[in-house]
């Protein structure tokens, strides 16, 4: 017989919010703001997963990919337009909320992304009235895939590992979950989500 489900692991971009800084915000951030998109795309890449595991500051990060000329438009403006860029899933949200509610559920976000960005997004959406704690990338150096961040966050939730549900857009970190046990959902959209969750006996 199946555990009851006490946990749940969350990824934020795509599955509660949208994407904080992905591909489609840099194509409209070349388009708004003039830029050379293969020149950015290339820097972005080299330096985008040492600000997602916190070791370089947004303002840095910028400056590698943005700023390393002279622009007409300051850095300032270049964060409102990236921090503009998040939209909430306002059914998703209520979703989670409902089921926390209902089966007085332990939210942990598993998220990667950069510090100044996750915080944002974090108090813009009053994210931290619904999740308990977070265990983002740039908050303790590590990203996923690699498997030490759902150990921490195991460490942290200190909840048996058949007594959580994992969700994420992306299969591969979801594979990775996997492999320590923990159950997991491929969030695609929240009807098949819903779906998939009542199968762990967790309806609203």
């Amino acid at each position: 017989m199946a555990k009851k489900i006490t946990t749940l692991f969350t990824d934020i971009g795509k599955v509660l919010l949208t994407n904080g800084w992905d591909r489609n915000a840099r194509r409209l951030a070349v388009e708004q703001f003039s830029l050379n998109a293969a020149e950015m795309d290339d820097r972005h890449h080299l330096a985008f997963d040492i600000f997602e595991s916190g070791k370089m500051s947004l303002d840095d990060y910028l400056d590698y990919i943005v700023f390393y000329e002279e622009r007409n438009f300051s850095k300032e403006d270049f964060k409102k337009f990236m921090f503009q860029y998040s939209r909430p899933f306002d059914d998703m949200l209520d979703y989670i909320r409902q089921l926390k509610e209902k089966y007085n559920l332990k939210v942990v976000a598993v998220s990667n992304e950069g510090r100044e960005l996750n915080e944002y997004r974090i108090a813009a959406f009053k994210l931290n009235a619904i999740i308990d704690f977070f265990v983002s990338s740039s908050f303790v150096y590590i990203r996923k895939p690699d498997a030490a961040i759902f150990k921490l966050a195991l460490d942290l939730a200190q909840t048996p590992v058949d007594q959580i549900i994992y969700l994420d857009d992306k299969a591969l970190f979801v594979e990775a979950a996997k492999k320590l046990g923990i159950n997991g959902i491929i969030h695609t959209s929240l009807e098949t989500t819903r779906e998939e969750m009542k199968k762990y006996g967790l309806e609203v």
